[in-house]
Formats: structure tokens, sequence, C-alpha cells
């Protein structure tokens, strides 16, 4: 596979059918390995090596209702009050970021409104910064580490807590002790 633009991580590959396959920590199963999946499980990889991520605070392929549609966001990492705080959408190395990508993880954190929303394609990564008391975000230079990211405050938000995923990262010890 490509070489991107973070550390490298060996990952469990096998063939089944003709088909590469790749383990996925966090869903703990193997999954097709697709381009975007390669960038997904060396992204998520990433982040808990070199950021500092706990693994049990991330989650791959979280489902969500938006306007009565079905949807799924790459990944969603939780805060330790199990909180949904950053969505991160990724794509394959030959797809260019543009501002569709951007429309499509915006849509999500309607439901959502977590405070980071980074796109990657492996290759280049935009990492936001979401101020809504001042309805504003920023763009940073870098992925922020885990500890350095505040318990998101969502006052006037409905649960974001409701979704099927947040529960999930509850219930396997994304919480305060």
């Amino acid at each position: 596979m490509l070489e991107l633009n973070i550390p490298k991580t060996t990952l469990k590959v096998v063939t089944e059918r003709e088909k590469p396959q790749v383990f996925d920590i966090l869903r703990r199963k193997y999954v097709a390995l697709t381009p975007e999946e390669w960038v997904r499980q060396q992204f998520v990889h990433y982040l808990i090596r070199y950021k500092g991520y706990p693994a049990e605070c991330i989650g791959n392929e979280i489902s969500l209702t938006l306007n009565g549609t079905k949807k799924r966001c790459d990944t969603v990492i939780y805060d330790n009050e199990a909180q949904p705080m950053m969505i991160i959408e990724y794509k394959a190395p030959n797809i260019g970021i543009s501002q569709r990508v951007f429309e499509q993880i915006s849509r999500y954190n309607i439901k959502l409104r977590v405070q980071w929303l980074i796109v990657s394609n492996g290759m280049q990564h935009y990492c936001c910064c979401i101020d809504y008391k001042n309805g504003s975000y920023r763009f940073v230079n870098d992925i922020p580490e885990y500890a350095s990211c505040p318990t998101v405050a969502r006052q006037d938000t409905p649960s974001a807590s409701s979704e099927k995923g947040a529960k999930e990262k509850a219930k396997r010890g994304c919480q305060k002790s």
C-alpha cells in the first residue's frame, strides 16, 4: 500500500477469497482493505500511538440519523465523559480534499456538535476547531493530543450521547473514573 504522510504502522493483513482484509483494532474484526480503509487504520494507530488517544474512546463507522437518513461517520472520538468531541472523515490517498468533503463532515456535525473536525486522505490532513460560543472556527496546523482536548460543553444541543456509538463507548469505559 501507499506510504502516507503519517508515521507508518504495521497492520495485520490477510487474504480471504483472494481479497485483502485488514484487522480493525476498534471493531475487533477483519474488514475489506480498500485505499480509504488503509488511511483509516493508519490514522487511528497514529492517534493512539503518537497523540495519546485511548483506543476505548475511538469508534469507527459510527451510525447516526440525519433528517431521517442513516449515515456513518468514519471515526468519532469521545471525551472522558463519553461525549463526542471529534469527527474524522477519511478519503483514499488519490482523492483530493474538496469543499464537498467538508460539507459532508459538517452535515454529520449538525447532529453531534463536536469541537474538532478532521479530514484526511493520508497525504493531507485538515483539522478544524469549532468555537460555538463565538460562532467561529479555525484551522490548526497539528492534530491536538488527547490530553489537551477539553471536555466539550453542549448546552444547546439535544443529547449528543443518545447516539448508538456514544452509548457503546460509555459501556466500554471511556468515562471518568
